[in-house]
């Protein structure tokens, strides 16, 4: 199940030009991280996948922020080229939905980097490097429809120039979430002694 989640899905969220469906498919890829954590069967694990789970929710609620932000009345910024030229149209923004996606593909030294870490260690300590192995191929199969929207907001001419408007707390809230993925990646260990006492606490 954990193998069918991460490889069925990344391809076909590949092939999605539609950003909620690819956010959608990839969250079934992410769910299959998840599981790796529990299929190890040790506490180390079970820690893994609830932070696994938690950093997920943090990226998730980034992700789709930001694809509400770049909606306004009567238009919905639901395909990737909608996110055509968008360092151009706000740096900031861009900076902060290049951040979300380079968690989401698990990138160093972002929080989903270490989330990913954590799982795949969980497994080649309970002995099934193999599934490992075949975790960071998916991983890496995974990183190209991320890197595609990189790609089309640092790279590609915007498709329509108009400003990006947001509430002050719209700002604030996406903002901090990306920079809390940022900062959280470089220091990871409050956030995982949290899931470990949880955990710990359980057993």
């Amino acid at each position: 199940m954990a193998i069918l989640s991460m490889g069925i899905r990344n391809i076909i969220a590949i092939a999605q030009t539609n950003i909620k469906r690819m956010l959608t498919y990839s969250t079934i890829s992410h769910v299959g991280f998840i599981m790796l954590g529990i299929l190890s069967g040790s506490n180390d694990g079970y820690s893994a996948a609830m932070f696994y789970t938690i950093v997920y929710a943090i990226m998730s609620v980034g992700g789709f922020g930001m694809v509400l932000l770049m909606s306004r009345a009567g238009f919905e910024a639901e395909n990737l080229d909608d996110y055509k030229g968008l360092n151009e149209r706000s740096p900031w923004y861009a900076f902060m939905m290049l951040i979300l996606m380079f968690s989401m593909a698990g990138v160093p030294p972002t929080l989903g980097f270490y989330a990913k870490l954590s799982v795949i260690q969980s497994v080649v300590n309970a002995d099934l490097v193999w599934l490992a192995v075949v975790a960071v191929i998916f991983s890496i199969i995974g990183v190209f429809y991320y890197l595609r929207i990189i790609k089309l907001m640092y790279f590609d001419k915007p498709e329509d120039t108009s400003q990006i408007t947001s509430t002050p707390d719209m700002r604030f809230i996406l903002s901090l979430n990306s920079l809390a993925i940022l900062a959280l990646g470089i220091f990871p260990a409050n956030l995982m002694a949290i899931c470990v006492a949880a955990i710990g606490s359980l057993a």
